[in-house]
């Protein structure tokens, strides 16, 4: 009896011992150090690239939107196929006036190609094409329009009164343009108009800003 007390007594201390022996792990307390000042740099960065790029994006939607002028309607001032940029921008701050090379959508047909035309007529003014002259509200106007000797009146051959937000365009090549004269065309409303001519990108004579 006292045998076997011992063997299991020697046990104990075998285990005891084997369990102070087993190596212990042990992982330091090491303290995370942030560098504040590298982290507001990087952040400031980052909000710099993210100016950059939006100022960029916000130049091509509203300075750099492309349209290719098809035939030789405003000609000089524009040529078949030039490419013209659009400041879409300008029309939120002030109306449309007189003289202003506008680019629209004729009747507002989306399928339609972009015409480029010069604007007449105003809203809420009677213009009327007779003896090659163009009449605004009943006498003979000149100023800003860049037409003469019409030799076509279209619909204008009688007064045509615009709406508030209506404009009256014709192309500066008068005699190959279809413009606000013709029923194609007709009235342009405000609201299709696109934005206004202001810069040619194609190669040659045009190159640079448009010219009034």
């Amino acid at each position: 009896m006292k045998k076997r007390e011992i063997r299991k007594k020697r046990r104990r201390q075998r285990t005891k011992q084997q369990a102070q022996q087993k190596p212990k792990l042990h992982f330091p307390n090491e303290g995370i150090h942030i560098d504040k000042e590298r982290v507001k740099k990087s952040f400031l960065l980052l909000l710099e690239i993210g100016a950059a790029c939006l100022l960029a994006y916000s130049l091509v939607l509203f300075y750099g939107q492309r349209v290719s002028n098809a035939g030789d309607s405003m000609s000089p001032v524009l040529k078949n196929g030039d490419v013209v940029l659009v400041d879409r921008l300008i029309y939120n701050a002030v109306k449309p006036k007189r003289g202003d090379i506008i680019v629209f959508k004729p009747a507002g047909n989306e399928n339609a190609h972009y015409l480029i035309k010069r604007v007449a007529a105003l809203p809420g003014e009677t213009i009327q094409i007779k003896n090659g002259s163009i009449y605004i509200d009943g006498e003979e106007h000149t100023e800003g329009i860049y037409v003469s000797d019409l030799s076509s009146a279209g619909l204008a051959a009688e007064p045509v009164e615009l709406g508030s937000n209506e404009y009256f365009v014709i192309g500066d090549n008068h005699e190959g343009s279809d413009d606000s004269r013709t029923a194609d065309v007709g009235n342009v409303k405000r609201s299709d108009i696109f934005g206004k001519a202001w810069f040619v990108i194609s190669p040659g004579d045009n190159f640079g800003r448009v010219r009034d």
